[in-house]
């Protein structure tokens, strides 16, 4: 009998221990005079980093809490009136303790469920490095005042080797922790700084746990990693020696004129517009290497992103640009940019006889050295 039960209570505890919670309940307290009634905010960010509250309660005796359901791990702000600063924490369904002092919103601490550990290890090992950093800048800063150019050079070196342990500090957790939210928005940001080559942003997303694919954050990073390798794969077709892709788009007057129509001996496929000054500018030099390479075989045709067909035609007269040019009147969603994989202007592919890519982007004496070649 007593091993039927001892049996059984193994069974309560591991189904227990299995048991998912069905929301979530942040306990908060606040150290400090705070008057009750004080109003705290649960928060998270919208479309474009807008603020959006999504629940609101009060503080009591330096108390207060927040009780829902968490349909998905994200990460969530606690905002209280009339106090600097405010606290990320993962929103996830258990029991989140809070506790802050109130003059450090900023500071406080987390705790209670495992994303929340996970973050708050995080935030412990960057709070560290932070430090560091901030000590070396304000030595900086004085090596400065006294000019101390040795100690610049020195303190220069050091805050060059943080910012490599700082990368490494992040990619060592991701790889440590697959299983933590903040590891997804550490790739994220390694994506939007362009610190890790596709390939390795690829390894750290497959080593995520299965809970954390499913993640709002995680499905939005693999659009990341998917637009990456598109742009990479388009890079490849129009990286040099490539064979430089078809297009076709309507001239000034309508017509559809198509990249092979214009083909010379060299060929300058250039990406401008109206709108963009640095392009304005160069036009002058392009028109200067147009007028002493025409006759010899060079031909350009540029591809304007602007918004306005109006503009378009009136920077083409007003600058004298007089060879065949093309437009969409798309901006930067013009299929011809996205073929080139154009995120900025001015952009220039030189063309040899065959089509073949022979430079890019080339400007002032540096294009023309390259036509006359």
């Amino acid at each position: 009998m007593k091993k039927i039960l001892f049996s059984l209570a193994i069974v309560l505890t591991i189904a227990a221990c299995n048991q998912r919670p069905e929301g979530y309940t942040i306990t908060g307290n606040i150290t400090g005079d705070v008057e009750n009634g004080t109003k705290v905010f649960l928060g998270k960010r919208g479309e474009n980093n807008q603020r959006v509250d999504i629940d609101t309660t009060t503080v009591e005796n330096g108390k207060f809490k927040f009780t829902g359901t968490a349909e998905n791990i994200e990460i969530h702000f606690i905002y209280i009136d009339r106090l600097m600063g405010y606290t990320a924490l993962v929103l996830e369904n258990g029991e989140i303790e809070y506790s802050v002092q109130k003059d450090s919103v900023g500071l406080a601490k987390v705790k209670g469920t495992a994303q929340n550990d996970m973050f708050a290890d995080y935030m412990e090992g960057s709070l560290a490095i932070s430090k560091r950093g901030m000590s070396i800048q304000e030595d900086l800063q004085k090596a400065t005042l006294s000019r101390d150019e040795a100690s610049i050079t020195s303190l220069s070196d050091e805050m060059s080797e943080l910012t490599d342990a700082v990368k490494d500090f992040e990619l060592d957790y991701i790889k440590e922790n697959p299983s933590a939210l903040i590891s997804v928005l550490l790739i994220d940001k390694a994506i939007a700084t362009r610190t890790v080559p596709l390939a390795e942003v690829q390894a750290l997303y497959s080593l995520l746990t299965s809970e954390i694919l499913e993640t709002k954050a995680a499905k939005g990073v693999l659009e990341k990693i998917n637009a990456m390798k598109e742009r990479e794969e388009k890079g490849k077709n129009t990286s040099i020696g490539a064979k430089a892709p078809s297009f076709s788009a309507p001239d000034p007057n309508g017509k559809d004129l198509a990249l092979a129509d214009i083909m010379g001996k060299v060929t300058l496929i250039d990406f401008w517009a109206a709108w963009c000054r640095p392009c304005r500018a160069e036009n002058k030099n392009v028109v200067k290497v147009y007028e002493k390479y025409h006759e010899k075989g060079l031909n350009i045709i540029g591809v304007s992103l602007d918004k306005k067909s109006e503009a378009w035609k009136k920077a083409i007269e007003a600058d004298g640009l007089t060879w065949n040019h093309v437009s969409n009147i798309a901006y930067f969603n013009d299929p011809i940019a996205k073929l080139y994989n154009i995120n900025a202007i001015p952009a220039a592919f030189l063309l040899d006889e065959n089509g073949l890519i022979v430079a890019k982007n080339l400007r002032g004496a540096d294009l023309e050295k390259k036509v006359a070649e």
